[in-house]
């Protein structure tokens, strides 16, 4: 095992990455998410990833996946590259895994299937900022999305101050993009086009437009108040 298991560099990729789709995760850049992994095929998927280059491929299914679970149903064109970080066999033979997201992928096409799990061909999408982008309106946007999200936040004591530690300026604006993506509660489609968007600033922008809409729904919720059974 290397000595930064996480660390990771564009020429670490082959070009051919191992999927695993999932039907109700959008996974990003940037982020930890544990797995617990039990089918056999995707048994097999993971123990060839920690022999070689520790990674696998987070993806989404395509729509109408119900029926054909068990086969190949159509992916989602994006999906996020992701090293594992951990993992650990249980007893009855199934892992439980922690990767962290590490880059975008585009999927290219699927290769013919000569394994138990699925393999496609992907290009690693890098993050992109308008030519005329300043780090002015960088810095702009990163702290009106930062405020945005603690606005989304539970009122927990302390917890705006540990936002600010925790996503201050030693982050990039694409970096806080996808942790605020992945952290705050979005629909499924949300998520996906947010995963899709290279250019930066459009992402912020669609974050923000889609944690303000979040926000008047649940206004619209919550006002009038139910009457006092009293």
């Amino acid at each position: 095992m290397p000595d930064e298991p996480l660390a990771f560099s564009p020429d670490q990729f082959s070009g051919r990455a191992r999927m695993f789709p999932l039907p109700n995760l959008v996974m990003f850049p940037h982020v930890m998410q544990a797995l617990h992994v039990f089918e056999p095929r995707y048994k097999a998927l993971f123990e060839e990833a920690i022999e070689d280059d520790r990674l696998i491929a987070l993806g989404s299914l395509a729509p109408g996946w119900e029926d054909n679970y068990d086969g190949r149903p159509p992916l989602r064109p994006h999906a996020c590259l992701c090293r594992i970080a951990t993992h650990q066999k249980t007893a009855e033979g199934t892992y439980n895994v922690l990767v962290l997201g590490v880059r975008r992928l585009h999927l290219v096409r699927e290769l013919p299937p000569k394994k138990v799990f699925r393999l496609v061909e992907a290009e690693l999408l890098d993050d992109v900022e308008p030519d005329a982008a300043t780090p002015d309106a960088a810095a702009g946007l990163q702290r009106q999305l930062l405020e945005a999200f603690k606005q989304s936040m539970p009122q927990v004591p302390n917890a705006h101050e540990q936002l600010d530690q925790l996503l201050g300026s030693q982050i990039t604006l694409g970096m806080l993009t996808d942790i605020v993506a992945y952290t705050i509660d979005l629909d499924f489609d949300t998520k996906l086009r947010l995963l899709s968007e290279c250019d930066v600033f459009e992402r912020v922008r669609l974050l923000l437009a889609a944690i303000t809409a979040r926000a008047t729904a649940s206004q619209r919720r919550t006002f009038p108040p139910d009457f006092s059974p009293n």
